[in-house]
């Protein structure tokens, strides 16, 4: 699969690698594309750079791995141009970072689901990732079973499947929750959240099936 990475940090860049490394062709994407030569080599030969709209044209997916208040511009200016591809979304809202409207989502308790889909109208938008510390991601990748849980929410059933390929494919325990409603229980802050359990610790913690 084409995957375009947009926002190529910690996570956006660990991800990306995995993928590459696992056969996907994948295009980490900056405003100084130039300066991700080491991300690239580190990444193999499946791994170049561009471009944020480079990386958006490219993938059959996209991996969204930008600051949290970034997000409602980002979601008013792309999403015509993000159409039907699945769109992983790896976002958290932090306060001390993004603001009063971290705030807002954190204590309406309705968790982020709900905003992405009023940001993202149309676009097949699963959130994925944002539940597991980067240095657990870099650290156990690939372990023997049982493998690292991440959990997932799409209102979207295609696109939950393709992203749990693409967890499957990166190392790790895909965990099905459900809508984007649901993505509240795996926020930040919920009992799930930077624990590094396992995919089946997630699904007792959730109740869900085994």
């Amino acid at each position: 699969m084409k995957i375009g990475i947009v926002g190529s940090g910690l996570i956006g860049g660990l991800v990306g690698t995995l993928w590459s490394r696992a056969g996907h062709e994948v295009l980490f994407s900056s405003r100084h594309p130039e300066k991700l030569g080491g991300l690239v080599a580190r990444a193999g030969g499946n791994a170049r750079a561009g471009t944020l709209d480079e990386a958006i044209a490219f993938g059959d997916a996209i991996l969204l791995s930008l600051p949290f208040g970034a997000l409602p511009d980002f979601g008013r200016t792309m999403s015509e141009a993000l159409g039907r591809k699945v769109v992983l979304d790896t976002s958290n809202p932090y306060p001390d970072r993004d603001g009063l409207m971290a705030e807002e989502v954190r204590q309406s308790e309705r968790g982020t689901g709900p905003y992405l889909r009023e940001w993202f109208p149309g676009v097949r938008i699963v959130r994925a990732f944002n539940s597991v510390w980067d240095q657990t991601l870099a650290k156990e990748a690939h372990r023997a079973p049982p493998r690292v849980g991440v959990p997932l929410a799409s209102d979207d059933a295609e696109a939950l499947e393709i992203a749990a390929g693409l967890v499957i494919d990166a190392g790790f325990d895909p965990v099905i929750v459900g809508p984007l409603d649901r993505s509240r229980d795996f926020d930040l802050g919920a009992p799930v959240y930077d624990t590094g359990m396992s995919g089946p610790e997630v699904r007792e913690a959730l109740g869900l099936p085994a």
